[in-house]
């Protein structure tokens, strides 16, 4: 059990996990907030993100809306996204994932004490997928020495052996896991997981 100011361990653990995928922290002021986007199809998640923060009071009970913008090719796109109201008991956070000031995310150097099976179910959710018989995490946004410390702490913490792959693009690596370890991702993860979610640890 871990718990960072008034932050509970499982807030905690959904706030680590999506930020290792797509949510990002915003410096409001003195403050921090964090910001969650889904695509329409993944509703189910972000709703349930949105009951979860709502309840332990880091955002507005008002449920989020459908947005829309015009995508790639001029494709309309639909999308929710969700912010948290903002905290100065959130720069902790901002000073891991943002080190020196800088504009991309890192990884923090002990993301091990905090990657629990509910960080890890957020991270699948947010930025996961089945490929083949394997699981892969979109991890290309991060340097190539913080997707090494995330694939040796999967070993470390849970005995689990990830490859790094290389995306075809300079610089950009995912974390994959291959088929004989997917059950113990199954294992830790399946609790936590929203059901339209299931499909990505082949479930």
């Amino acid at each position: 059990m871990f718990k960072i100011g008034p932050h509970e361990e499982h807030i905690l653990s959904v706030f680590y996990g999506t930020l290792l995928g797509d949510s990002y922290l915003e410096k409001r002021s003195k403050n921090v907030r964090i910001s969650f986007q889904q695509e329409n199809k993944n509703v189910e998640y972000l709703m349930w993100l949105w009951n979860l923060l709502a309840i332990s009071g880091y955002c507005t009970n008002k449920r989020p809306k459908l947005h829309q913008c015009i995508g790639a090719r001029g494709q309309i796109r639909f999308y929710y996204r969700l912010n948290t109201y903002t905290f100065s008991s959130l720069n902790f956070l901002y000073d891991q994932f943002y080190k020196d000031g800088c504009k991309i995310k890192r990884v923090p150097c002990n993301i091990i004490e905090y990657l629990t099976p509910l960080a890890l179910a957020c991270w699948i959710m947010d930025d996961g997928g089945p490929v083949g018989s394997g699981i892969k995490l979109s991890t290309q946004g991060f340097l190539k020495e913080d997707v090494i410390l995330l694939s040796d702490s999967f070993y470390v913490k849970w005995n689990i052996k990830c490859n790094l792959q290389n995306t075809g693009k300079i610089n950009q690596w995912i974390i994959y896991i291959p088929k004989k370890e997917v059950y113990k991702v199954q294992y830790l993860v399946e609790p936590y997981m929203v059901k339209s979610m299931l499909y990505k640890i082949h479930k």
